[in-house]
C-alpha cells in the first residue's frame, strides 16, 4: 500500500539516528521532518499536519515520555513510536504506553522490523484518514439534508402565517414587520441564537386562531360589541389548539405565542389573566411587537398611527400592558425598529 503524502516527524538528539530513520521512513513512502530539539518538534507538531511521530527517549530539555504527553494533548489518534535501547528498563515501556505511545522500536535498528512496524502503523493511519473523510462527507450530507428540511419548514411557516393574515386584513408586509420587531426584541433581551431564530419564524403565527373567527367580526369596520369581542378572544386558545403538540420546535414556540401574546403584564389580559413573568417570554416579546405593528398599520376599523405616536403609546403601557424590560429593550433599539418599519412599510409615515 503506498503511503505517499503521509507526514512523519522524527525527534532524536542524534543526527546519525535521524539520518537512519529518515532513510528507512522514505523507503516506505513517508515524508519526514527531522528535529534534534524536542521543543522545536512540538511547536511544529502543534502547527502542522502530522500523521506519525518517531520519538527518542533520552533527549535534552524534554524526554520522550514527556514529549508524548504533550503530543497527545494535540493529537489523540496519530501513531507515536517510542525509540528505546535494548538495555532500557521495561518499566519505561509501561510509562510510555500509559503516556500514549503506540509502539516501540529499539536501537540498534533492525531494518525488517522497522519496516514491518512502520508499515503497520502507516496502514492504520491511512485507514483512519479514510474513515475521517467518509465521516466528513456524511456530516456534510447530513448538514445539507438538515438545511433543506429547515428551509422547507420555514416555507411552511410562511404559508401558514399568510393564510391566517388573509382572513384578517390586507397582509402587506405585516409578517415581515412583526418578525423583525420580535427578532430585534429577542436579541435585546439576550436570548440565545436558537431562541431568537424560533421567535423570528414563529411570531407571525400569533393570530392563526383567527381562521376560526367569522369574517363579519374580523372585518367589521366599526367597534365590536362585547359579545363579538369575547368571540375574538377565543382566537388565542384556538391558535394554541391548532399548533400545540407538534414535533416542530417552531410550531411549539408559535403555540406559546398564540396563547400568550394578549396577556398583559398587570394581569388584565386574556385568555388566562397571567401577570408579570408568569407570562412566557415569547408572549411578552410578541405582545409589544404586535401592538406596535397594529398601531402603525391600517385596519378595517382604523387608520395607521404615526411612528412616534405609536412609540409613545407603548411607553405609556409599560408596567401595565407591557413588560417594562421589553419596553426598555424596544426603546434602546428604536433605531433598528424604525429601520425595519421603513423597510417593510409601503408608505412610511
Amino acid at each position: 500500500m503506498p503511503f505517499n503524502g503521509l507526514k512523519a516527524v522524527v525527534v532524536d538528539d542524534s543526527e546519525l539516528s535521524l539520518a537512519i530513520i529518515e532513510d528507512m521512513a522514505r523507503n516506505v513512502g513517508l515524508d519526514t521532518s527531522l528535529f534534534l530539539d524536542p521543543l522545536e518538534a512540538l511547536e511544529h507538531i502543534k502547527n502542522n499536519p502530522v500523521d506519525m511521530v518517531f520519538v527518542d527517549y533520552v533527549m535534552p530539555g524534554m524526554n520522550g515520555v514527556e514529549l508524548i504527553r504533550e503530543i497527545r494533548a494535540v493529537h489523540s489518534d496519530i501513531p507515536i513510536i517510542m525509540i528505546t535501547v535494548i538495555s532500557d528498563d521495561p518499566a519505561l515501556r509501561i510509562e510510555a504506553l500509559e503516556s500514549g505511545a503506540t509502539d516501540f522500536l529499539t536501537k540498534p535498528f533492525d531494518i525488517p522490523e522497522f519496516r514491518a512496524r512502520t508499515v503497520n502503523l502507516a496502514t492504520l493511519r491511512h485507514f483512519q484518514m479514510q474513515e475521517k473523510e467518509r465521516g466528513d462527507d456524511l456530516e456534510n450530507e447530513v448538514r445539507k439534508a438538515t438545511g433543506e428540511i429547515v428551509q422547507r419548514e420555514h416555507e411552511t411557516l410562511d404559508v401558514l402565517s399568510k393564510a391566517a393574515q388573509f382572513r384578517d386584513y390586507d397582509i402587506g408586509n405585516h409578517a415581515m414587520r412583526l418578525s423583525c420587531y420580535s427578532h430585534i426584541l429577542s436579541q435585546g433581551m439576550g436570548l440565545d441564537q436558537k431562541t431568537q431564530d424560533l421567535v423570528l419564524h414563529a411570531a407571525p403565527l400569533n393570530d392563526i386562531g383567527k381562521i376560526g373567527i367569522s369574517d363579519s367580526i374580523l372585518l367589521k369596520p366599526g367597534k365590536l360589541t362585547s359579545v363579538e369581542f369575547e368571540m375574538v378572544k377565543h382566537h388565542t386558545t384556538m391558535g394554541y389548539e391548532i399548533l400545540k403538540d407538534r414535533s416542530s420546535h417552531y410550531l411549539e414556540a408559535a403555540s406559546i405565542i398564540a396563547v400568550s401574546h394578549h396577556e398583559k403584564y398587570d394581569g388584565t389580559g386574556y385568555p388566562f389573566g397571567l401577570a408579570g413573568e408568569d407570562i412566557p417570554v415569547f408572549g411578552r416579546i410578541v405582545a409589544v411587537a404586535d401592538v406596535f405593528e397594529v398601531l402603525t398599520s391600517r385596519r378595517p376599523y382604523k387608520e395607521a398611527f404615526p411612528f412616534d405616536d405609536a412609540v409613545r403609546i407603548l411607553e405609556e403601557g409599560s408596567g401595565n400592558h407591557f413588560d417594562p424590560k421589553v419596553i426598555s429593550v424596544f426603546m434602546r433599539n428604536i433605531g433598528k425598529i424604525r429601520e425595519a418599519y421603513i423597510r417593510f412599510t409601503d408608505a412610511a409615515l
